[in-house]
């Protein structure tokens, strides 16, 4: 395993917040840059393939995505933004309070590799009820990513995403949300 030293000057000049909008990229597998802590929205992170790039796992809110670049000296994923996203450089503060930090990332981003497999198998409604879960606050909002992006997380058709979720709407499971700068058919409340 080689590790990277990493040009300092050239880091802290770039060390400032991010706003990513729906679609946007973060960076891409095999290029250089920092470590990010998610503070809102969903990432979408992609191994590279011959043919393209595959759906490899989620990052939520509180997560640190790129930490490998501190290793490695590049990223291992492409990660785009699902959702509006706010990230900070990482690490953030005291060495101490980062290594901490990280500890805790890797244990939430353990649990959701789990959860993000067993969004992949079993009854389609499960599954996409499983993504949403996943990804409400606190409050029951829930912004969803890009039908084409479900389909591609819980490995099903285009065309059954959507039919599920006009089924939990008109069951009340998901109830329309205004959420200024999202399309309509993507911000919801979660009544599950």
């Amino acid at each position: 395993m080689a590790f990277f030293t990493v040009d300092r000057k050239k880091v802290e000049k770039s060390r400032k917040p991010r706003r990513l909008d729906c679609g946007e990229r973060l960076y891409h597998a095999g290029s250089e840059g920092l470590a990010w802590r998610l503070q809102h929205g969903v990432i979408r992170l992609d191994s590279p393939h011959v043919d393209g790039e595959r759906f490899a796992s989620l990052a939520i809110a509180g997560d640190i995505v790129g930490c490998e670049t501190l290793l490695f000296g590049a990223y291992t994923f492409s990660a785009s933004a699902l959702t509006h996203c706010e990230l900070l450089p990482w690490p953030e503060g005291e060495p101490a309070i980062a290594g901490e930090s990280l500890l805790a990332s890797l244990a939430h981003a353990q649990q959701r590799a789990a959860e993000i497999v067993a969004l992949r198998g079993g009854q389609a409604v499960e599954r996409v009820l499983g993504l949403i879960r996943l990804l409400v606050d606190s409050d029951g909002q829930v912004i969803l990513p890009m039908r084409q992006d479900i389909a591609e997380i819980t490995d099903l058709r285009f065309e059954t995403i959507s039919r599920i979720i006009k089924q939990l709407e008109r069951s009340g499971i998901l109830n329309p949300a205004r959420v200024a700068g999202v399309h309509a058919t993507r911000s919801f409340r979660y009544v599950g």
